[in-house]
């Protein structure tokens, strides 16, 4: 496994990726839009958006951090292909994410956690999030 930028060629192996692992948790598959252009959506805006690749150089996993109106920073879009779970590739790309929030000099990362996505409220909190209001957890760096 290794992690990279997202690169455009990769575009419809992710939207692929994050359709099977929504549907894999059993929710309707619906894509939101900024996987449809990683560039416009995180680039073009200076966030940073990672892939991580299987040995066949396919999409098991993603990862993004954006800033909100009041420039603290958010993971965003973290997801695993529902066959490489358990497997730590969740946790090496939250590591890649938080490690380079922090040498941009931020203090604490950001979480909003999807109301039915029960995975990411047992997930956060054992790589050291703690709730500060309903369905928001954050960590200090």
């Amino acid at each position: 496994m290794k992690i990279i930028s997202f690169e455009d060629k990769y575009r419809d192996d992710l939207i692929y990726m994050v359709l099977s692992a929504k549907n894999a948790l059993g929710k309707v598959p619906r894509l939101n839009d900024d996987f449809l252009d990683i560039k416009k959506a995180f680039f073009d805006k200076g966030h940073p958006f990672w892939i991580a690749l299987d040995e066949f150089d396919r999409v098991i996993g993603c990862i993004g951090t954006r800033n909100d109106e009041e420039g603290r920073i958010f993971l965003s879009r973290l997801y695993v292909k529902f066959d490489f779970k358990r497997h730590g590739i969740g946790s090496k790309l939250l590591e890649l994410a938080e490690n380079s929030a922090r040498e941009r000099g931020y203090k604490e990362i950001h979480v909003h956690l999807g109301a039915d996505y029960l995975e990411s409220q047992i997930f956060y909190p054992k790589h050291g999030y703690v709730e500060y209001k309903e369905l928001y957890m954050k960590k200090e760096l």
